[in-house]
């Protein structure tokens, strides 16, 4: 999320490299599931499983899939005002979960005019107690719908732990706030995070990336191998 320099655009790029390295921690919190035998799965669960792997993950009821034109004009009959399109990466503006004004960047596959993600920025915040509302009661109605977390981080990676309110806003803004939690489907994968621009935007980010279309691009590359 580092070194975003023009307004809005790189925010994608940002929240989609999320690293997962956890070097150094001092005050985590992580969501932790023990594994358990599978259950016995009739035919018609099993069928049931097989459909979920050939359909596209959804945004807003909307199949993620598509031209970028095709998918901008979806968006737009959902309310959504587009604004503007550049390395196959477009932004509209629009009401989601409850927030107004939320930016959404609908990507494509590199060198392919398909969309395969989008990610949802929510309005900025200057306080930790609301930036970390918004996290967490979008993080209870993720979990309420795509059940437990695959990966879940809230940590502040410095060398005391914030006491306030003021601190702790003070390591979002220089990158040692990691929160983030990641949910994994049939579809393809959602994770939301606390994200910054710099020192002057602090938000919450939620990206869907479509499972289909993301692997698409990958045995294009295999190929090339």
């Amino acid at each position: 999320m580092k070194g975003v320099k023009m307004k809005n655009k790189p925010i994608l790029t940002m929240v989609k490299t999320v690293v997962f390295v956890m070097a150094g921690l001092t005050t985590v919190v992580s969501c932790t599931h023990h594994q358990v035998s599978p259950p016995i799965i009739s035919s018609d669960v099993e069928n049931q499983t097989d459909a979920d792997s050939l359909s596209h993950l959804t945004f807003k009821g909307i199949p993620i899939d598509g031209t970028l034109r095709e998918y901008v004009t979806k968006m737009e009959q959902n309310g959504f005002t587009y604004k503007r399109s550049e390395d196959g990466v477009a932004m509209l503006v629009g009401d989601f979960a409850g927030y107004r004004n939320c930016i959404v960047w609908v990507g494509t596959l590199k060198q392919q005019d398909l969309v395969s993600k989008i990610t949802v920025i929510f309005p900025n915040h200057n306080t930790w107690s609301s930036l970390s509302f918004n996290y967490f009661s979008l993080k209870q109605m993720l979990t309420e719908k795509y059940g437990k977390p695959l990966k879940c981080v809230e940590t502040f990676q410095s060398r005391y732990p914030p006491d306030d309110d003021g601190e702790k806003m003070y390591e979002v803004k220089f990158d040692r706030c990691k929160y983030y939690t990641v949910y994994k489907t049939a579809q393809g994968s959602i994770e939301l995070s606390i994200e910054h621009e710099g020192v002057t935007r602090c938000f919450v980010a939620l990206s869907y990336y479509d499972k289909i279309n993301s692997n698409l691009r990958r045995a294009k590359v295999k190929d090339d191998l």
